[in-house]
């Protein structure tokens, strides 16, 4: 399987597109967006490409909405029987299932993948992969996926990988709301951040997170904060990602009142802001409401 489609070469798209052509891969990249065009050589607009020529298709697209538009528009009516489709946005689990049930009922393989990690991660083949689909479909992909991930975990039945994405999400973005606001009461209380930081690699407070997104700028060179909170992984996508979390909270019955706080912090800050810088920055934000609490 060398000849694949990336559909949607945003932050994540670009780098996986980049990381499989650099592999062996011939890949066409695809785009609406002719400033995603003009970062990909040789990217094509949906309409241009010839879809039954292809092996894979990989779906990396913001939301569920985008993805069901290009299965129903270009995907679904142009792929060959047997084509593998790779879908590896973040979308909500549902939506995930429609999509495999519209595949199959056309003869396509059809898995869901959404992926951690970053775009660093994606540039250099180094995700991870929570995988839903049938054993023969995710074998079929297997190559792909194995050039794209170093950690590959099949959940189960189609829709699981997304399941498995809203839980792991939920657990990042708690876990980062509790090093933001465990730095800004350090900075509060007085304490060196640089000297809290190390204290807490070596502690049971230790996270990736703190690891690699520290909030505070210039205690870690290569995280956001240092250059100016630039992602990295945007807030407004973390916003996205707790929103489907909660939906899916909803939808099972269980509760998850941290998980839920979390999703309406970040979606207020990203609706205030734009979004547009890294999660981190939400750490700025803290620091203001602190300020202005003393001042009022």
């Amino acid at each position: 399987m060398r000849k694949l489609a990336v559909i949607g070469l945003g932050t994540m798209g670009r780098p996986m597109a980049t990381h499989l052509a650099r592999t062996g891969f011939d890949v066409t990249g695809v785009d609406t967006d002719a400033v995603a065009r003009r970062r990909f050589a040789g990217a094509l607009r949906p309409s241009e490409v010839d879809f039954s020529a292809l092996e894979a298709i990989v779906t990396i697209l913001p939301e569920g909405e985008h993805v069901q538009d290009a299965y129903e528009r270009w995907i679904l009516p142009s792929a060959k029987s047997g084509t593998a489709l790779i879908e590896c946005s973040t979308i909500d689990i549902d939506t995930a299932k429609r999509l495999h049930a519209a595949a199959s009922g056309r003869g396509l393989s059809q898995i869901d993948a959404p992926v951690s990690g970053g775009p660093e991660a994606a540039g250099a083949g180094w995700l991870s992969m929570m995988v839903g689909g049938h054993p023969d479909d995710v074998r079929k992909a297997q190559h792909v996926l194995e050039t794209l991930a170093k950690k590959i975990s099949h959940f189960g039945a189609p829709g699981s990988g997304q399941a498995a994405k809203a839980c792991h999400n939920m657990i990042c973005g708690v876990t980062a709301m509790a090093v933001m606001e465990g730095f800004a009461l350090a900075e509060a209380l007085g304490l060196d951040p640089s000297q809290f930081h190390a204290l807490c690699s070596g502690s049971a407070a230790q996270s990736w997170t703190l690891e690699n997104r520290c909030p505070v700028p210039g205690v870690v060179s290569g995280a956001p904060a240092s250059n100016g909170y630039a992602p990295g992984f945007a807030a407004r996508l973390m916003a996205k990602d707790l929103r489907l979390a909660h939906l899916a909270s909803d939808s099972s019955g269980q509760a998850t009142p941290f998980g839920e706080m979390a999703a309406k912090a970040f979606t207020s800050f990203a609706d205030d802001t734009g979004g547009d810088l890294d999660f981190s920055s939400y750490y700025e934000h803290l620091r203001i409401r602190r300020y202005t609490t003393k001042d009022s």
